[in-house]
C-alpha cells in the first residue's frame, strides 16, 4: 500500500489519458493521492479531478513561480478556497530563487499568506523551496514562533542545514524520484541522515521527475514503487517497512484524507 503525496494531474500531460493513468497507479498500490494547486487560476481544474475520482484529494495555493500573478493573496483567501471538502493542504507555496520567475519580494508575500492560512485552518503547508535555504529556514523559524504550523517539505533537494533546521520544527520530508538518480548522493545523504524516520513520505511530482528505471519518460503515480525502492535502500528498510513507514506518515500529517 503506497500513497502518492504530490502529483500534478490537472495539465496536459494527462488531458488524454488521465483515467488509464489512475487505473495504472492503483494497479501498482498506490491508494491515494494529492494532486497540487500550483496557481490559483486551476483551483477549479485540480479540485474537479479530487471530485471525480474517490482516491484523490487535492490543495490550494501558488507556486513561488507564479507568485507574481497575486502577491496580494491573503490568507482569508486561500482560507475560503480551502473550503472546499476534497481540500487537505495548503500549497504549494515557498521561495524559488533559481529562475527568478517572480520578484523575492512577492514571494515572500505570497509565502507569508500561505503560511497564515495553514496556521489558521490547521492544515499541512506543502512548501517547495530552491536556492532560498537561509531565508526559508528564517522564515520558518519565525513564522513557528507565532504559532504552530506543519511543514512538508515537498521533493526535498536542499542542503542538510536546512534540512536539520526543518527537522527541528517538526517538518516532514517528501522523497521523489530524485533520490535514484546517479548524481543524488547529497539528496540521498539528508534523507539517509537527518530526516526523522517517521516524518519522511514519497511522491512522484508528477508528470516530472521519473524515477529510475524510467527516467525520459513522463512520470506517472505507477512509478511511485520505484520511489520506494529508492528510499527503502537509503534507510536500509525492507519494501514492506518502507511502504508501512512513509504510508503512516502520511496519514499522519494528512489527517483529513481517509485512509483505505
Amino acid at each position: 500500500m503506497l500513497v502518492d503525496s504530490h502529483v500534478n494531474l490537472h495539465g496536459e500531460s494527462f488531458a488524454d489519458d488521465l483515467d488509464q493513468v489512475i487505473a495504472r497507479a492503483r494497479e501498482a498500490g498506490v491508494v491515494r493521492m494529492i494532486t497540487i494547486c500550483c496557481e490559483l487560476k486551476d483551483f477549479p481544474a485540480v479540485s474537479a479531478i479530487a471530485e471525480r475520482y474517490d482516491d484523490i484529494w487535492c490543495t490550494i495555493g501558488a507556486h513561488p513561480h507564479h507568485a507574481k500573478d497575486r502577491p496580494d493573496i491573503t490568507a482569508d483567501e486561500l482560507i475560503e478556497l480551502a473550503q472546499h471538502p476534497r481540500v487537505v493542504g495548503i500549497g504549494e507555496t515557498g521561495l524559488d530563487f533559481h529562475y527568478g520567475y517572480s520578484p523575492e519580494a512577492d514571494q515572500v508575500a505570497s509565502f507569508r499568506a500561505h503560511i497564515e492560512a495553514a496556521r489558521r485552518s490547521d492544515l499541512p503547508l506543502v512548501i517547495h523551496t530552491r536556492e532560498a535555504d537561509a531565508m526559508m529556514g528564517d522564515i520558518l523559524e519565525e513564522e513557528m514562533g507565532k504559532g504552530a504550523i506543519r511543514p512538508l517539505l515537498h521533493c526535498y533537494t536542499s542542503g542538510p542545514e536546512l534540512a536539520r533546521r526543518g527537522a527541528k520544527l517538526g517538518a516532514y520530508f517528501a522523497a521523489s524520484g530524485i533520490i535514484t538518480f546517479k548524481k543524488a548522493d547529497d539528496v540521498r545523504a539528508v534523507f539517509r541522515e537527518i530526516a526523522p524516520d517517521d516524518r519522511i513520505i514519497i511522491e512522484t511530482d508528477c508528470p516530472y521527475l521519473a524515477p529510475v528505471p524510467h527516467r525520459g519518460k513522463r512520470n506517472e503515480p505507477s512509478f511511485l514503487p520505484a520511489v520506494a525502492d529508492g528510499l527503502a535502500a537509503i534507510k536500509d528498510w525492507s519494501r514492506e517497512e518502507c511502504e508501512t513507514r512513509t504510508t503512516e506518515a502520511f496519514f499522519n500529517l494528512f489527517d483529513r484524507v481517509t485512509r483505505p
